[in-house]
């Protein structure tokens, strides 16, 4: 770095600071927080806690965020009007000090920059996390369950809470399909790497001969909207109890309280056997329809979008993202990032973090691209998108 000239660095702190700012969608994020103050000052606010607590943490977030770009834009600001007055008086030692000081706030801004991976709207939301056997048999149950243990080792190192809702036990081994809850920071960010179809390539424990089976699973996730503008008519749902699986308390396997909610229209189905009620389980159920619906709604909108941009892009379900082969060699390979690591034992074990980082970096280039591409600043085709 030259010394006797910050503002090149400042320039390029400036446009970094600009494009973090940019995804973090702080001017959006501005108007919210007018928004926010204007329902904590409310006088009802605590009739209900749970609401006052979400609107406080999300409150606190935010001016956090607005506080730091603020400061940082500032201190460039600052740095290039010190640069100046400097150089006019031929002041060198103050040059240095202003070097010093950028290379502080160059590592804020780095900081910021990996805060800012997290740019989707739904990024900060709880998410419901669904994993099905597919095509495979028992191995396919065998490998839906082993993902279970996987994401469950996962969030915990990560400090996620998570609860299973529903529990779909194979008829031999394995799990049909399991539906989780998971909150905490960025849990739907973090869990929204893993939708799609996971391939697993392993000898079978279940095949006699000791022969080689290619098994697959698929990984559903939805961010939990809290209070989903979705109206459900009773007509549209069909409503089953049966007995819970699992542990549970003294009601399972006792009484039929856990409840499966069918939405006739669009054929989402929903189950929930974690609480000890019929009604409580309902009730979660109903969130979690609500949630699923609102997120198809979602999914559609982008489709039109989409069409009229003239894109073919594919959907996310039903698509091939990972592989992991234990047999006749040992990797996992993300076919989207194209990142691959030789140790699948630990993968199982829940090591994602570098799968997560990966998908996150690859997430945003996309968006940068497609931004370029939305302005007719013409890109390069990349594989897997």
């Amino acid at each position: 770095m030259d010394r006797t000239d910050p503002r090149p660095l400042i320039d390029d702190l400036r446009a970094r600071l600009s494009d973090a700012r940019r995804f973090l969608d702080v001017d959006s994020k501005l108007g919210e927080l007018v928004e926010l103050r204007e329902q904590v000052a409310l006088p009802d606010l605590w009739d209900d806690p749970d609401r006052a607590t979400r609107l406080g943490r999300r409150l606190g977030r935010i001016e956090r965020l607005v506080n730091r770009v603020e400061s940082m834009e500032n201190d460039l600001e600052d740095a290039d009007i010190l640069v100046e007055m400097a150089r006019e008086e031929g002041d060198s030692a103050t040059l240095e000090e202003v070097s010093r000081d950028l290379a502080a706030t160059e590592r804020r801004i780095g900081v910021l920059e990996e805060e800012s991976l997290y740019f989707g709207e739904y990024d900060d939301h709880a998410a419901i996390l669904s994993v099905h056997a597919g095509a495979g048999g028992v191995d396919a149950q065998d490998w839906a369950e082993m993902m279970v243990r996987m994401y469950a080792r996962y969030l915990t190192d990560l400090g996620l809470q998570h609860e299973i809702d529903d529990l779909q036990s194979g008829e031999e081994a394995g799990i049909k399909s399991a539906t989780l809850t998971v909150e905490g920071e960025h849990a739907y960010a973090v869990l929204e790497a893993e939708r799609g179809v996971h391939r697993l390539v392993r000898i079978s424990p279940f095949d006699s001969n000791a022969r080689r089976h290619t098994s697959f699973a698929g990984v559903d996730v939805v961010p939990l909207v809290e209070d989903a503008a979705v109206e459900i008519s009773p007509d549209d749902l069909r409503i089953d109890t049966y007995r819970s699986q699992g542990a549970g308390g003294q009601h399972v396997n006792t009484t039929d309280s856990a409840v499966r909610l069918t939405h006739l229209p669009t054929g989402v189905v929903v189950a929930c056997q974690a609480e000890r009620s019929q009604i409580q389980n309902r009730a979660r159920a109903m969130g979690l329809l609500k949630a699923k619906l609102a997120e198809l709604a979602r999914v559609r909108q982008q489709k039109e979008l989409d069409q009229i941009r003239g894109e073919q892009t594919e959907a996310a379900w039903g698509r091939q993202i990972r592989s992991y082969v234990l047999q006749p060699y040992q990797q996992v390979k993300d076919l989207r990032t194209g990142l691959e690591i030789g140790n699948v034992q630990g993968v199982l074990d829940g090591a994602l973090q570098r799968l997560t980082e990966s998908y996150l970096h690859w997430r945003r280039a996309k968006r940068e691209r497609q931004d370029r591409g939305d302005a007719g600043v013409r890109t390069s085709p990349k594989p897997f998108e």
